[in-house]
């Protein structure tokens, strides 16, 4: 008996796993960070309450890391854990690449652009229908959703990270410059941050609601029963 496909290559499964724990203690860490100054502006510089776009609120200890003020080792934690993020990001594009995961799985056709089939898209996703036709390994929505995540909102981590970073931003001024200023890179280093956390907690309800027990085990081994 000749054992199962894989549908998730080791790289994939590598990546998902590293990148959740990235995400989660930059995430946490950045919202200690914001604590010291919960204000957010647009252009080169920004500090008095009239100068901001957005106040955020003082976040609890029960969702930063370390769970109670401190500036120092929050950065301490976000710079610790940025790298890895980068890296394992960079990894996985190449793996993509070279497995054709990236061709094969995640690139969208012109058919599956037309209204009507992105309509249809949408109403087997309220049915809580997901299994894509054809035997492909996803459907539009998520293929968008993955290529979005993938391609723009996890790379633009890095790049408003490193453009805000005061060890890096010598050599990353130029991207401050292209998006407006060093505050407007920050603004766009929280809103990704915050993109990509309801990505997470809707990926989430996602697989809690449609077969968890599976996609987890195929997530872990590789292989969907």
């Amino acid at each position: 008996m000749s054992k199962p496909p894989k549908k998730h290559a080791i790289s994939t499964r590598i990546w998902h796993w590293t990148n959740l724990v990235c995400v989660v203690i930059l995430f946490m860490s950045g919202l200690n960070i914001s604590n010291a100054h919960p204000r957010l502006y647009w252009g080169e510089w920004g500090f008095a309450p009239e100068h901001a776009w957005l106040e955020l609120p003082r976040f609890p200890g029960w969702i930063t890391i370390p769970d109670y003020y401190s500036l120092a080792e929050a950065r301490d934690w976000h710079i610790l854990v940025a790298w890895p993020f980068a890296v394992i990001l960079l990894f996985m594009w190449v793996a993509m690449l070279v497995n054709r995961h990236f061709k094969r799985d995640l690139t969208t056709t012109r058919r599956e652009w037309k209204p009507a089939a992105i309509w249809e898209d949408i109403k087997q996703h309220a049915k809580l229908k997901f299994d894509a036709e054809g035997g492909k390994k996803y459907n539009f929505l998520q293929k968008l959703s993955y290529g979005i995540v993938l391609g723009v909102f996890l790379p633009m981590m890095v790049f408003t990270g490193m453009a805000i970073s005061p060890g890096a931003e010598p050599f990353f001024g130029w991207f401050s410059d292209l998006v407006g200023g060093r505050q407007s890179a920050r603004s766009l280093h929280f809103i990704f941050a915050f993109l990509i956390a309801g990505f997470f907690v809707l990926h989430v309800a996602l697989v809690v609601v449609h077969k968890p027990l599976k996609q987890l085990r195929g997530m872990i081994t590789g292989v969907e029963p």
